[in-house]
């Protein structure tokens, strides 16, 4: 299926860079082969700038396509530059070599601004080296200004990896070396880990989801993606079938009641209302004392596992709940 350029709300704005009139000839950008791209897999930005697997150099020709890219899974774009920050193009190849650790969990981006300043001034970058991590053609986050170490960025994409597993995004990008077969990228790509867990949730059984993430949660208690993964399987098993508009009702009727209001924060929380579901269980706390205050409380960090630790919203979730405890 031939993807649409992105026209949602907050979706990155293109409108600034100056586009070639279709069909005329492209100059060579950045030291790259001039002529046409080659293509690569299908859905996949062309891979003629493709520095291994899951990393591509971005020009003003394939960044919209690497843009639609996220659609599937994140993007992950860095900025930097060989003539102001030589140390950015380093984190650079570091990105491009930990993004290829994930089998498709992530494409990183390659923006040389001084090949590209267009895409700089566009984007309105306001240094380098700078990491932005794009979903679904907006941005997931606050962009990461400054100099990352490769176990910095390996944790950050641990993160990423454990939030999108959190909300049941299990998207893969293709690889994007020419001449990879149709067909060849199949399961291969999921991490074996958690291949039973969502083939699960793709059937949707949730139950057995749940078990399969319960299991390897127990195998591997310090396995942070599984155990988002267990967290957010639960919340779809304890919804199951539940009438939104009788929950409502009933947590309006009984404002203390831990089981009626945290049911109706799971459905918050499923239906994107993120906010809304750790406020009602912050306020919830505040009211409640002794065994109902911590089932409020515990409720809560499982729904914070859920989200993801690096999701913002989660560390301003954090901070009110302190606040409501102390």
């Amino acid at each position: 299926m031939t993807q649409q350029p992105f026209s949602r709300p907050g979706a990155i704005d293109l409108s600034g860079l100056n586009r070639p009139a279709p069909g005329g000839a492209q100059p060579p950008t950045g030291g790259r082969p001039s002529g046409p791209p080659a293509a690569g897999p299908a859905g996949a930005p062309p891979a003629g700038g493709a520095r291994s697997s899951y990393a591509v150099d971005i020009s003003e020709e394939n960044l919209q396509t690497v843009l639609d890219a996220s659609v599937t899974a994140p993007v992950v774009l860095v900025f930097f530059s060989p003539t102001r920050s030589p140390e950015s193009t380093a984190m650079a190849d570091d990105v491009a070599a930990a993004t290829d650790e994930y089998d498709g969990r992530f494409l990183a981006g390659l923006v040389d601004i001084d090949a590209a300043p267009a895409i700089a001034q566009a984007l309105q970058i306001p240094q380098v080296p700078l990491v932005m991590v794009i979903l679904d053609g907006r941005p997931a986050a606050q962009p990461i200004p400054g100099l990352l170490t490769p176990d910095e960025i390996r944790t950050l994409l641990n993160q990423l990896a454990q939030g999108l597993t959190a909300q049941g995004i299990t998207g893969r990008h293709q690889p994007l070396h020419v001449g990879v077969p149709e067909g060849d990228v199949d399961e291969e790509q999921l991490d074996p880990r958690y291949a039973a867990a969502q083939q699960a949730l793709e059937n949707n059984d949730i139950d057995g989801a749940v078990e399969e993430y319960q299991r390897l949660v127990d195998a591997n208690p310090a396995d942070t993606e599984a155990a988002a993964g267990l967290a957010m399987a639960k919340v779809l098993q304890r919804t199951q079938g539940v009438d939104l508009d009788i929950a409502r009702r009933a947590a309006t009727a009984s404002p203390d009641d831990v089981a009626a209001q945290s049911l109706v924060a799971d459905l918050d929380l499923l239906g994107g209302h993120v906010e809304d579901a750790f406020t009602r269980l912050v306020d919830l706390v505040r009211r409640t004392s002794g065994d109902e205050r911590n089932q409020a409380r515990e409720h809560l960090i499982g729904l914070f596992s859920a989200v993801g630790n690096d999701d913002p919203r989660v560390l301003r979730g954090r901070q009110n709940l302190a606040s409501a405890l102390f």
